[in-house]
């Protein structure tokens, strides 16, 4: 079953890039509703930070992951059939 997670591919790498730039962006748009629009009273503004950290952390465990699963034997051959 693992052997099947660390599966890599040309849309597989794509997806991985993108799902981090998705957290990313979504991270700072928290921030920002955090700190603009959800009102300072209340427990929601410490909730959407909390979710807002969540996925800063999320973005570069991501790519980080997929750059380590690129690097394994055997994923070179493969990327390499890609188109860039």
């Amino acid at each position: 079953m693992t052997h099947r997670l660390l599966m890599l591919g040309c849309k597989t790498m794509r997806e991985g890039v993108v799902i981090s730039a998705v957290f990313f962006a979504a991270a700072v748009l928290l921030f920002l509703a955090a700190t603009h629009v959800v009102p300072a009273t209340g427990p929601f503004q410490p909730i959407v930070l909390f979710l807002a950290l969540v996925l800063i952390v999320l973005a570069p465990v991501v790519l980080i992951s997929t750059f380590l699963i690129s690097v394994l034997p055997g994923a070179r051959e493969k990327l390499e059939k890609c188109e860039h």
